[in-house]
């Protein structure tokens, strides 16, 4: 794990508050990563805080690049949201319903679709949040 990862872990206060910056449930530190928020890896973003937000590998992550893949407008709202909580310096529940909100949204015109390779585009892990937890409670 970079020390950057490492950083905002503890400046963000990840395992206090129990989630990543897009909602999903947090109960360790093995699984999360650095995702890049403003200046993409792929055009050699870099590896610092500005630049990123704290999700979980195989959960939040992959499913931020699928919605990316299929929906550049959902994926940049929720940059967005993302963004604003990297500049607050805090994961905000304001922020997490409103990415809730896209995400639901995202599943609802996309529930039934699948990848080229013919495998469901939304996994039953992209769908345990936080918030969707609290409504199935």
């Amino acid at each position: 794990m970079k020390d950057v990862t490492k950083l905002m872990i503890n400046d963000y206060k990840i395992l206090e508050v129990g989630m990543d910056f897009m909602g999903y449930r947090v109960t360790k530190e093995k699984g999360l990563s650095f995702h890049h928020l403003i200046i993409p890896k792929r055009k050699n973003g870099k590896y610092e805080k500005e630049n990123g937000a704290i999700l979980i590998r195989y959960s939040s992550h992959d499913y931020l690049h699928a919605i990316e893949r299929v929906d550049i407008e959902v994926f940049n709202y929720i940059t967005s949201e993302m963004i604003d909580e990297n500049i607050k310096g805090f994961i905000d529940m304001a922020n997490i319903k409103r990415i809730d909100d896209l995400l639901c949204y995202f599943e609802d015109r996309h529930d039934s679709d699948t990848t080229k390779k013919g495998h469901i585009l939304i996994k039953d892990v992209y769908r345990r949040r936080v918030l969707e937890e609290e409504r199935n409670s």
